[in-house]
């Protein structure tokens, strides 16, 4: 394994190129007795303090310069703010039996005992809108949250039945 390491035995092996012994870390500090880590501390603990101590104390000049604004608080505070409160994709009419999977599609007949649910909201969308005419003359079920009133009655007029939900 000439100029190749392997790193972690219950890992696979990891290739990583091998820098000469010689401009190591270790060569250098080769006769300065404590390797660069201090006579006192010897390397040990935590000598700033664990994670993000004194970032207002004696690290504030990191905080200051990497870090604007990370404390204090801006604004007023909104309670229960509620997101998305006009979250409302729209699927066409044209595009609605697409939805439907294709085995599904083989097994239908106009006078069939099953009928296909296309549930929209399974598909990220919330209402119906009535363009297009790609509809069958199939019995069939769709469930929104919102249809307009063009969607609802080319759906009814293909044999379909529209149900709102939630």
């Amino acid at each position: 394994m000439d100029g190749i390491l392997a790193v972690g035995w219950t890992r696979m092996l990891t290739c990583v190129a091998d820098m000469p012994t010689r401009f190591s870390k270790t060569r250098k500090h080769r006769g300065h007795v404590s390797a660069g880590h201090g006579r006192v501390g010897k390397h040990r603990k935590h000598p700033g303090g664990r994670g993000l101590a004194g970032g207002q104390h004696h690290h504030r000049t990191n905080f200051d310069k990497y870090h604007p604004g990370y404390f204090g608080k801006v604004g007023m505070r909104h309670f229960h703010l509620t997101r998305n409160q006009y979250w409302r994709p729209v699927v066409n009419l044209d595009k609605l039996w697409s939805l439907v999977p294709e085995e599904e599609k083989k097994d239908l007949k106009e006078n069939s005992e099953v009928v296909p649910v296309i549930d929209v909201l399974q598909h990220g969308y919330a209402k119906v809108l009535g363009k297009g005419t790609r509809l069958p003359k199939l019995p069939f079920i769709v469930k929104a949250r919102f249809v307009s009133a063009k969607a609802e009655a080319k759906i009814k007029e293909a044999g379909g039945v529209v149900s709102l939900v939630a």
